[in-house]
Order: C-alpha cells, then structure tokens, then sequence
C-alpha cells in the first residue's frame, strides 16, 4: 500500500464513527433463529424478513421479485435502510454477498431523474465490474423507464462518451465508470457533476491503492458539491487503507469483518494438489473430465498463459474462453457477456476477474497458477461460492512460493486447504440441488 502523495487526501471531518461489526449485529429475529437451530454468522439464517420490508419504490420492489430475490443477506439488511436515508457507509464484507445490491438499489430509492443532470457516479477498477454494474442498474430499474445509466471506461473510443452525454435522450443520470476516462470526461468539460448526490466506489481498496488511481479519484471527487453520500465497499480493507476511505466521508457507517476467517466462504469446498509444473496440463484435463460443474474458471498469471491455456483447452475439445487485459476492450466485454450467458463452460482468466464478477453458474474455479497474495486467493475463489452458494476451489501448487502462498492462505483465513482426495470429489457436495 502506497502512502506516497497522502498530504493530498481531502479530509472532511474526524467526528465520532459509528462502528457496526458485522458479526455482533443482532435483532429479535435472529435470536430467535438461534433458538430454532440455525447459527448466526454472515448469511442470514431467518425468513421473516424480506426486501418488502425495506419499503422501497413499488417499481423496485417489482424488479426484485423479477430476480427471485427473497430474503436480503446480512449486508443487505444492515446498509440498505441507513444507505437509502444518505448516510455516509464503508462497507467490507465477504464476497458474493450483495454488496452491489445495497448500492444499487439505494441509489435508484432515492434518485428523482431531472433530463441532463447526473445524481450518481459509481467507480470502480476494471472495466468488467463497470459493464457489470451497468447491468446491475438495467435489472433493477427496468420499472423506472425515466432512468438511464451510461458506463464510461478506457479502451474505447472517447468520442463515443462525449455523444451520449451531449445527446438529451441518452444523456444519463447514472455514471458507472472507472476513474482514468471518467476524470478525462470531467477535467475536458463534457461532463459536468455538479448535481451530484451520491458517490459511490466498488472494491476501494483497489481503487484508491496506487496514487495514480486515486489522483483521478480526488480530481473527480471535488467536481461533486461538497454535500453529498458517499459510500465504499470492498470484500478486503486493510487496517491501512480504512483511514484513507474515511477521508471521504462523513460520520460513515463502518461495517466490518473484523474477525478476518470470517472472510472463509460458506459452502465452498477447497482442496489443492501438489504437482510439477509440467504436470499441469495433464491435470487439468482430469480434473475437468472427471469432475461435474456447470461453469468453470480457470486462474493464470499472464496473458500470455491464458492464451496459450485456452488454445490447448480448444485443441483438446473443451471448449472455452480466454479474458484477459491483453484483448481489446469490445472484445473483452463480448466474451464476459458469452461466458455470463452460459455460451461457454469454461473460462480462463487472468486476475481481470478475480474480483467483483458475478456469473452465478460458475461453481468450479481452478488456480492454475497460485495467486502472490492470500487476498486474491479470497476473490478468485469467491467466483465459485456466490451468495451462500455451493463450489468447489481446487489449487495447483508446484513451487516453494506456491506452498508459502498456501500456508499464508490458511493461516490467515484459518481454513483448512485439504490435498485433493485421490477418490475424487462427490458432485452432490458442490452442485446446487
């Protein structure tokens, strides 16, 4: 973590926090889950609430019984009703949880759309997570015709931006964008975010990691009226990196994870197996032969491996789809779209979709490559493990790194990383039922 710069920070207020852990949150409700059997942890063990009671706009609540959402998780039920009255929240909670959701859906409660005004900017630190939130937006406001969201990010053309903002019939009220091209937009003039009420960063901790990224963050954060909500999430915030999320905010909600093997996900089963690095070609193709799974991904270290992975994978009759940094960005987001759509079972990746990406049919991921940091690990695998979800991890480790890399993941997580057992794996233990 870089504090280069960190003189630069606006500093808002030091008041008094109000600090939630997650884990200590309690209501009548869930004591009496207790009561009936069911622990208490980060996923919400009880029925008797649901999104209903959040009394949000009728149009909302239509498009959330569309998605099949019932009951709200933890998170949810935590943020959603201090998020939607405009208090200030930093949030870390685990992955695949809905933290998306308590941002989504308190921005569009609240948003009253006047033509050629943005209310809301939403940053993010790849341009996946913002098509993916853009999509997150289209869901859950498919009753609200009058909203329009635009996403804004690198690698494609500006003047296209420029176009959907100067036109009224597209000019949006909602920004999902990542900081580089939405600061250009702003500092150019052709975006003006003076009528902003709401400011909202996914995964922080990234977006605010190197100073570069957070230069564009700070320039695009005074162009926004000084009253405003403001509010970050991230499935990791390191003691370092809190302080540096507070200078945004005021009086912030904190909701945290303190107890970090809390950020172990439920339902995921995980395993490694210790093998040469020429034998892990061999091994991946007996893993994916024998094993049953309705999407996979399929972690590398380089664009180059996730190419050259994803030819062999095609050569050998698994058909499958590489993403990576290194592919232009149109045709980035059309294998996202291709995978999330169930065209392919198998992706390979590079970390462009270790973190934030939802595609709810993936229960197998593989470390190809073991990630450098016990964190990656966490969102890598969180893939397969979404909202309480059944999955399966199997890591492959086959250097001295690897095994340090290993241990520093069990140790910090407290988790239990069992070797592949040599009889398999019985499907019915990861498949959803």
């Amino acid at each position: 973590m870089s504090h280069e710069n960190e003189e630069e920070l606006l500093d808002y207020s030091d008041s008094e926090e109000i600090t939630l852990p997650i884990t200590a949150v309690t209501t009548d409700d869930t004591s009496a889950a207790e009561e009936n059997g069911d622990k208490k942890g980060s996923y919400v063990g009880i029925h008797s609430t649901g999104f209903r009671d959040f009394l949000l706009k009728p149009e909302l609540s239509r498009a959330i019984v569309d998605c099949g959402f019932e009951h709200p998780s933890e998170v949810q039920q935590v943020c959603i009703p201090q998020s939607i009255l405009g208090t200030d929240v930093l949030c870390q909670a685990k992955s695949g949880l809905g933290k998306t959701a308590v941002f989504v859906l308190s921005t569009l409660q609240q948003l009253d759309p006047v033509p050629g005004e943005v209310s809301v900017v939403v940053l993010c630190h790849t341009r996946e997570l913002a098509y993916q939130i853009k999509n997150e937006y289209a869901r859950f406001s498919k009753y609200l015709p009058d909203v329009r969201t635009s996403v804004f990010y690198g690698g494609t053309p500006i003047t296209k931006d420029i176009e959907i903002i100067k036109n009224k019939d597209t000019a949006p009220h909602i920004v999902v964008a990542t900081p580089g091209r939405l600061n250009a937009l702003v500092r150019d003039k052709y975006l003006r975010l003076s009528n902003v009420k709401t400011f909202v960063i996914d995964e922080c901790d990234k977006v605010l990691e190197t100073v570069d990224m957070r230069r564009d963050v700070q320039e695009i954060f005074r162009a926004t009226p000084h009253q405003k909500q403001v509010m970050m999430f991230s499935a990791t915030l390191s003691q370092e990196i809190r302080p540096i999320c507070k200078k945004f905010m005021q009086n912030p909600l904190e909701i945290y994870v303190d107890d970090e093997t809390k950020l172990t996900l439920h339902g995921l089963q995980q395993y490694y197996v210790k093998l040469e690095e020429r034998e892990k070609n061999r091994k991946l193709s007996e893993l994916l032969d024998s094993l049953e799974f309705n999407q996979v991904i399929i972690f590398v270290k380089s664009t180059n491996r996730a190419n050259e992975l994803n030819k062999l994978l095609n050569d050998c009759n698994f058909p499958s789809i590489a993403v990576h940094s290194g592919i232009p960005q149109e045709e980035r987001i059309a294998r996202y779209k291709s995978f999330k759509e169930f065209n392919k079972r198998i992706c390979v990746s590079t970390d462009v979709f270790g973190r934030g990406i939802d595609i709810e049919r993936i229960n197998l991921a593989i470390n190809y490559d073991l990630p450098s940091e016990a964190d990656q690990y966490l969102h890598r695998v969180g893939r397969a493990g979404r909202f309480g979800t059944k999955g399966l991890a199997v890591s492959f480790v086959s250097s001295e790194d690897d095994t340090k890399v290993l241990e520093k993941i069990q140790e910090r997580f407290e988790v239990n990383i069992a070797p592949f057992p040599e009889e398999g794996v019985d499907p019915t233990t990861y498949m959803q039922t």
